[in-house]
This record gives structure tokens, sequence and C-alpha cells, in this order.
């Protein structure tokens, strides 16, 4: 099970009272920010946004592709370690909206860990320090650490154990 928080909701569903959940000012400056560094070529810049702006918690030397995606809502809830590369195109989130509830949950990326272009990460989730996710991943409960995941829903292709093996024979 994710590590989400729960907030239940009466009388309509739980997008419908976004608003009630995080300020739309607070939604405005974060699309705006999140825009400028999606497209942006200078890692050192989208860092500083993230950081800034958002109150991500981003590593050093850590790359966040073209395109990437963080939580539009609430995006301080991410937190990334040194020397990881997030592919393009990834989505990051740390919220999930429901008929009946919303849930937050925060989202850690380990250091030294690679994410493939495409991949969905949600809410409540942790990604242990030298993970590989494959690209076009849905990554939906916790990666141990060193561990190559892939997949929809992700499951662990090698363990971290597995691929010191395999390296070893080359």
């Amino acid at each position: 099970m994710r590590k989400t928080t729960r907030y239940p909701v009466k009388d309509a569903n739980s997008l419908w009272r976004i608003y009630r959940t995080v300020p739309f000012l607070k939604v405005m400056k974060n699309f705006i920010v999140i825009q400028l560094a999606r497209y942006t070529p200078f890692l050192q810049v989208k860092n500083w946004l993230y950081r800034t702006f958002l109150r991500m918690e981003v590593g050093k030397q850590t790359s966040f592709a073209l395109m990437v995606m963080p939580d539009t809502m609430f995006p301080e809830l991410i937190k990334v370690g040194d020397n990881s590369i997030i592919g393009y195109n990834t989505t990051i989130l740390a919220h999930e909206y429901l008929i009946e509830e919303y849930r937050l949950g925060e989202v850690r990326i380990g250091s030294n860990v690679l994410i493939g272009a495409n991949t969905t990460i949600l809410p409540g989730v942790t990604i242990g320090d030298g993970a590989i996710v494959s690209a076009a991943s849905l990554i939906n409960k916790d990666v141990p650490a060193g561990a190559f995941v892939g997949g929809n829903p992700a499951k662990v292709i090698y363990t971290k154990e597995e691929m010191e093996a395999r390296l070893a024979k080359k």
C-alpha cells in the first residue's frame, strides 16, 4: 500500500472541490513555474525554479529531462536525491483526486536513480537509491534500492543482488 493520507469529501467528487484543498493562486503560480521548467534546456535553472518557487527538495547534480511534469498542486511533497536522472515526459504525482476522497502522499526518489522516459510515479511511493526504472513504467509501489523495475504496473526485473551478479559476469 502506498503511503498516502486520505481526506474524505461529501456532496460532490473531490476534484469538484479542488480549490478548497489547494489555493487557486498557488496552482496558477506552480503551473507557470512548471511550464517554464519543462521547456528550459538549462538544468541548473530548472532545479533552481523547483527549489525556489515550488519548494521541492532537489539534490545536487540531479537532472530533470525535457517535459518532466511534477505535481502541480503539491510539488513540495516531492523529494529527489543527488545525481539522479528523471527521464523525458515523466509525471510525478503527489496527489490523487477520487470520487469520495482525495489523497496526498510524499514521493521520495533516492540518489543515483535513473527513471526512464514517459514514466508515471504515483503519490506515496519511495524509489530507493541506485534504482533503475524502465521507460513507460507505472510506479504504484515502493522500489527497492538498487533494483531494476519496469512495466505497467512496475515489477522487479532484477534485484540489486541479481544486477551485481550480472555485472560481475561481464
